[in-house]
């Protein structure tokens, strides 16, 4: 599905509005509107557009969902909850989950921004030296940002048995402890 919506604003107050999308083409010329009013209608005008799509291959970014109640958080699978505490802890200290589908729902509770990255010691330990090294705490597919007072969900599929660790490595926290360990049993 093709949507293209343009707005050009005028000399003398004037605006037109042009939206092409599936459902065909559309164009508008405003006399002396509000950027409010033009806003508005540039909002309406893309949900119209998008709406008349099927939605495939429309999906959320797991990194950046929220958390809804209940086992469906976001994939349908395990989920667990986690709080990063500016006691430098992940809580709780030891996660034992079934392979396949799980979602983390973060909650940092803290004053201080803390991140959630999830990977076996060798992936933290190259997490800890780029961060170390004035990497930006930032959402990836295997670990979060999360600000203070906020939740995220972080879906992964862990496909085997074993041991990961799910670490903070804003500079300091990892080396403090600020870490938990995720048994995966098959």
């Amino acid at each position: 599905m093709t949507t293209e919506i343009a707005l050009w604003l005028g000399d003398r107050g004037s605006s037109s509005l042009r939206c092409i999308s599936n459902m065909g083409n559309c164009n508008m010329h405003l006399k002396r509107a509000s950027g409010v009013w033009l806003a508005a209608l540039a909002l309406v005008m893309t949900v119209v557009a998008c709406a008349g799509g099927s939605g495939a291959g429309a999906s959320p970014s797991p990194m950046a969902s929220q958390p809804t109640s209940g086992s469906a958080a976001g994939s349908g699978g395990q989920v667990v909850n986690v709080t990063l505490t500016d006691a430098l802890r992940i809580e709780p200290a030891q996660i034992a989950v079934r392979a396949g589908q799980v979602d983390f729902v973060v909650t940092n509770t803290g004053t201080a921004e803390h991140e959630f990255f999830v990977g076996d010691e060798a992936a933290q330990s190259q997490h800890e030296k780029e961060m170390s090294q004035g990497g930006m705490v930032m959402d990836e597919p295997d670990g979060i940002s999360v600000a203070p007072g906020a939740t995220k969900t972080l879906s992964m599929s862990l496909s085997s048995a074993g041991t990961l660790v799910g670490g903070c490595h804003v500079s300091g926290h990892y080396a403090a402890g600020m870490k938990t360990q995720i048994t995966i049993s098959g």
